[in-house]
């Protein structure tokens, strides 16, 4: 079976999802900036066309196909913009950048082999055009392809990679097996989203300054930026997971319940549910219906889980982990401190901001 996914338009450039494009109101070094991230996204797009070529038709039909459904690139630009800091784009930065999205990709075609997943970035995802064995090839396909990419940049790079791609592994891992006795869940949690997301938005960041011989004191900011901006923005995540919007998110609303997945608002609930009655009821229903439904009917979207997933949105916990997430949002512009004020300083901190006020 093939299938096939039209090329997104990128109409979300940096300057006009950072406001840096107003020119009414930016300076000429932040306008220039984002002519410098814009231009770069462009090398980048076509360079991960051109790597994507494989051995056979099918590979690159497999391995384009979440690269052409979309995407919101966070990770090629923050290596831009941390290239900024040095000596700009060059052609090591935009390989480093295609690099990087190339793993990222790569880690969702196996995220979805093991969570079942059925949608991704709204179309429909890879097992489930292909089959388990066609997706986890793919994604294998293209962590290769990433190393190949970054073997020709250096020991330090190759090394970072490498050190990246294990925390990646270990972060499926542990979320795969659940916190141990004794471990508090929500810092189980908040460790897995570091390890699966922030890790890989680190080295987004540290790439960009390693690739154009930016100044060393530079790397501890935007690697501690990486990191909780990444638990930033899963957390957001885990809110819009439950969004009455399938249309903006191209989910069905609370997806990562439905499929067994423990998410924030949840992991509250549980801990707010040992002293308060009426999170004690939402979470039995919850796990009723997701536990009970889904192993008799052979599925979880009955319309009682479907109220309690709308109970969910509206409660407290809610609110709550879009709080949590924006502190590990403030905490990622503390971390800036130590660079030079300027357009990418300022870039940076509109880029946390914008994370956590997404929509989808």
């Amino acid at each position: 079976m093939t299938a096939s996914v039209p090329i997104a338009r990128r109409s979300n450039t940096l300057s006009s999802s950072l406001g840096l494009g107003e020119k009414l109101f930016a300076s000429s070094d932040e306008r220039k900036l984002a002519n410098a991230i814009d231009s770069g996204l462009a090398l980048v797009e076509a360079g991960l066309l051109e790597q994507m070529s494989f051995t056979d038709d099918l590979a690159d039909v497999t391995s384009r196909y979440l690269l052409d459904a979309g995407g919101k690139r966070i990770r090629p630009v923050l290596t831009l913009l941390s290239a900024q800091l040095g000596s700009g784009n060059n052609s090591n930065v935009i390989t480093a950048a295609e690099a990087i999205e190339m793993t990222h990709l790569a880690s969702l075609y196996h995220d979805d082999v093991m969570d079942e997943a059925q949608m991704r970035r709204g179309v429909p995802s890879a097992q489930t055009v292909w089959g388990n064995s066609v997706a986890i090839l793919t994604g294998d396909l293209l962590f290769a392809r990433a190393s190949k990419l970054v073997a020709g940049m250096g020991e330090r790079a190759l090394l970072l990679q490498a050190e990246t791609f294990e925390r990646l592994c270990l972060g499926q891992l542990h979320e795969t097996i659940g916190p141990r006795p004794g471990e508090d869940p929500i810092d189980h949690y908040l460790q897995v989203l570091s390890d699966k997301t922030g890790s890989l938005i680190a080295t987004a960041a540290q790439i960009g300054l390693l690739c154009s011989d930016a100044p060393e004191e530079y790397i501890d900011p935007v690697v501690q930026f990486g990191e909780k901006i990444g638990v930033a923005f899963q957390l957001v995540d885990d809110v819009i997971d439950l969004s009455p919007a399938p249309d903006a998110t191209g989910k069905t609303p609370g997806t990562d319940l439905r499929a067994g997945v423990a998410t924030l608002p949840l992991l509250y609930l549980r801990r707010l549910a040992a002293t308060d009655d009426s999170a004690a009821e939402l979470l039995r229903r919850i796990d009723h219906d997701i536990n009970t439904a889904f192993y008799e009917a052979g599925e979880a979207d009955s319309a009682e889980l479907t109220a309690a997933i709308a109970e969910l949105r509206e409660h407290e916990v809610t609110a709550m982990t879009l709080a949590e997430a924006h502190r590990w949002s403030a905490d990622a512009v503390a971390a800036l401190a130590p660079l030079p004020d300027g357009s990418v300083k300022k870039a940076l901190t509109r880029f946390a901001e914008s994370i956590v006020e997404r929509s989808n």
